[in-house]
């Protein structure tokens, strides 16, 4: 049965090759905007390398601190992270880096501009790099603050001409470093992207180690079996017992440990969020609310276009209901020719969101980005096609088979 109103909406579509034409485009255009859009979110949120992990990840990018009419907001700073979220329960592994700071080195008179991010050594484990050259520091190089550098690929081409870059030297931030290792390059979209990575103390900066509030973005692996909200739970349980320091006019300091996807919500969410929630679900109706928004125009659009369409054939449906075809029939064919047709722009658009993805990684806007098309957005894509289809072919199909066979015969509305 299907392969018979299949073959129909075939011809139909040949026949009718104008109307096809714009269809095709309007679908293919929102399609490919759709597509991109999906693959930029799965490119910073889903779990491939170094984030391997990401769906046992918290993280925490905010803290905040405050007191009698004033608030301070920030990233947290190392002495709020070691002293309260160390050894938390459900907690595999921990890391502390910074958000990255801007390293300026001069090679042969030209000017490098870095992005150096200084980590601990844990870093190394909750986040899986494939080392091209090398290895990273360890415990003992962060504790004795030892001046060496893993930096990524383009770093080497850049310092280096693409030759070996161990044991050689990079002037960054005022310091001379030695090159211990290099990783491949991580789209700057990710958490652990940088140009260049040092030992957390070899910062040049002093006090940090003192600070409640500062840079910091640690990152925690969780156990398999781990709960988020019990992690959470036990951070604020632990936060609660802050006491201001002398002299201080702050009454509260809070923080909130979150997945990937939750932080992107609340960095989203309008106004000073609430770090005893979280706002996952926020993202998740925006996200739902701007894909049905972008696609409601065209599908409107395509109603008007499709109820035109059908009342041009309004002598074709009399003839069959004449001749006995019920009105589920006539609603079942002319709904799988408008998703045939939406599902064909959605492939057209898929292979050209390749092109306009392939256009934006060389473009350079996003750095080191490495924007793909794969099975999850493919799937994702055709998702998008179909609900586009039923949204923009199900009424005027409905509306269609309220026509009697008499008015439709005489090609009358």
């Amino acid at each position: 049965m299907l392969k018979n109103y299949l073959t129909l909406a075939w011809k139909v579509l040949q026949r009718r090759k104008v109307f096809t034409a714009i269809s095709l485009f309007g679908t293919s255009f929102t399609l490919v905007v759709l597509t991109v859009a999906v693959a930029l979110f799965d490119h910073a949120l889903s779990p491939v390398a170094p984030e391997v992990n990401l769906g046992r990840t918290l993280v925490m990018t905010r803290a905040r601190m405050q007191g009698d009419g004033s608030t301070w907001q920030s990233p947290p700073g190392y002495k709020l992270v070691h002293d309260y979220a160390r050894n938390l329960p459900g907690v595999a592994l921990m890391t502390v880096q910074t958000g990255g700071t801007l390293a300026t080195s001069f090679v042969d008179g030209r000017k490098i501009d870095s992005t150096l991010k200084h980590t601990d050594a844990a870093f190394w484990r909750v986040y899986q790099f494939a080392f091209l050259e090398g290895s990273p520091y360890g415990a003992a190089d962060v504790e004795s603050a030892r001046l060496v550098m893993v930096i990524n690929e383009t770093s080497r081409k850049r310092f280096f001409g693409g030759a070996s870059a161990l044991g050689r030297f990079i002037d960054a931030d005022g310091q001379r470093f030695q090159v211990i290792g290099v990783v491949p390059d991580v789209p700057s979209l990710r958490t652990p992207s940088a140009d260049l990575y040092a030992p957390l103390t070899t910062q040049k900066s002093k006090g940090w180690e003192e600070e409640y509030l500062g840079d910091f973005s640690p990152a925690f692996l969780l156990a398999p079996n781990a709960r988020p909200e019990d992690v959470r739970a036990e951070l604020h349980s632990r936060m609660a017992t802050w006491k201001s320091p002398k002299d201080s006019n702050w009454k509260t300091l809070s923080a909130n440990l979150e997945t990937p996807f939750e932080n992107v919500g609340r960095n989203l969410y309008p106004g000073e969020t609430d770090f005893a929630r979280t706002y996952g679900g926020f993202l998740a109706a925006v996200l739902a609310g701007a894909a049905l928004m972008f696609m409601a125009l065209p599908a409107i659009n395509l109603v008007n276009l499709n109820v035109s369409r059908i009342m041009e054939r309004a002598s074709e449906i009399g003839v069959r209901k004449a001749f006995g075809a019920s009105s589920r029939t006539l609603v079942v064919q002319f709904v799988v020719e408008n998703l045939a047709l939406t599902i064909i722009g959605g492939l057209v658009g898929f292979l050209l969101a390749g092109f306009v993805l392939r256009a934006i990684n060389d473009s350079g806007l996003i750095p080191y980005a490495a924007l793909t098309l794969n099975s999850r957005i493919f799937l994702w894509g055709i998702a998008l096609a179909v609900v586009f289809g039923l949204l923009s072919g199900v009424y005027p199909a409905w509306r269609m088979s309220r026509v009697h066979p008499v008015v439709a015969l005489k090609g009358t509305r």
